[in-house]
């Protein structure tokens, strides 16, 4: 049976949390059980760039998502794990891409224009701290898509427009030198996942510090959960589950049946504290052995790098060639 490749990438910005590990993190696991695929994974650490320019955050956070995604079940066995920087076949090919990018794609993305848009409320100049990483993003990621021959990215609805210029641009090379020189990828939306609120009742956020990271020590993670914003409805008194923040967190967390009897439980009078209680025995469940994992691999840099490179071997058996193949349409002889 053909395999499609698929492709994720994950940005290393801060450490993360709850909303990231239901909305991200285990979407992402299961395309790594489906049979028909073979599943590609990197840390997008030259993409941090755009946004983390300290040394020893940049290096911390890469190490940090690396193992996350490990500590939650990865296994760089059945996938392609790697960190983008060990490819250096993925530089090269953007550089060839931005030569056939028009510079009205740019223009369009929406990274860039959000940033143009700020600037304009704010009363800036229109690129005010505006850096040519930011604006052409788009192109070292169709870089990360196209050199390893990917036919499908999983996206979210604003990141279909990265796919569709990968696509774009892949298609203008190819018609420039009548040659079948990348690989048209296509993307798969991917299923709504629900909002996870905050500990304010914003969505979750490390923008508005209102986060559960997903590995604190288990009495700051209680600690933590018993800060979330609640009303001043007396415990005896029923409680409207959809009005709650601390439910909201909880039901996404369980199977249809437990958020049914959790909502009774709400309705029929909880006080916030035990609301609270068993929120956080939930999240203890689902964490421990996790956050535990998590640990041991931060303790061994060396296996997290070990990991990385192995996975990025694996990768340039695929990126090594499709870049000769490019260098040969376009006439760049590999000395």
């Amino acid at each position: 049976m053909a395999h499609k490749v698929a492709l994720t990438g994950i940005k290393p910005t801060g450490t993360p949390h709850v909303g990231n590990y239901l909305g991200a993190i285990l979407p992402g696991l299961e395309l790594a059980e489906r049979a028909d695929c073979k599943a590609y994974y990197f840390v997008a650490d030259y993409h941090a760039l755009t946004g983390a320019q300290d040394r020893e955050r940049l290096i911390h956070e890469t190490y940090e998502v690396a193992a996350t995604w490990l500590a939650f079940g990865l296994d760089p066995e059945k996938v392609v794990f790697y960190r983008q920087s060990d490819v250096p076949e993925i530089f090269e090919l953007a550089w060839i891409l931005a030569c056939f990018t028009p510079k009205g794609f740019m223009n369009k993305a929406h990274a860039y224009k959000a940033a143009t848009d700020r600037n304009r409320d704010a009363g800036e100049p229109e690129d005010a701290g505006v850096g040519m990483g930011l604006y052409t993003y788009p192109v070292l990621m169709a870089a990360d898509i196209l050199i390893v021959d990917a036919d499908l990215v999983p996206v979210g609805k604003d990141q279909v427009q990265h796919v569709e210029i990968a696509r774009d641009i892949a298609q203008r090379i190819n018609h420039h030198y009548g040659a079948d020189a990348l690989r048209l990828p296509g993307h798969s939306l991917r299923a709504q996942t629900a909002i996870v609120p905050g500990l304010d009742g914003r969505k979750m956020s490390k923008s508005y510090g209102n986060t559960l990271p997903c590995f604190l020590p288990t009495k700051k993670l209680r600690k933590t959960v018993m800060r979330i914003k609640t009303d001043s409805t007396p415990p005896e008194e029923p409680k409207n589950p959809d009005d709650s923040v601390v439910f909201g967190i909880h039901r996404a967390l369980l199977d249809a049946d437990a958020e049914k009897a959790l909502a009774a439980e709400y309705r029929s009078g909880i006080s916030w504290g035990g609301a609270k209680q068993l929120l956080f025995e939930e999240l203890e469940r689902h964490l421990a052995e996790p956050r535990a994992r998590y640990e041991e691999l931060m303790a061994n840099k060396p296996l997290l790098d070990e990991i990385l490179e192995s996975g990025a071997s694996k990768a340039r058996e695929v990126s090594v060639p499709v870049l000769a193949r490019v260098r040969d349409a376009i006439g760049i002889a590999r000395r």
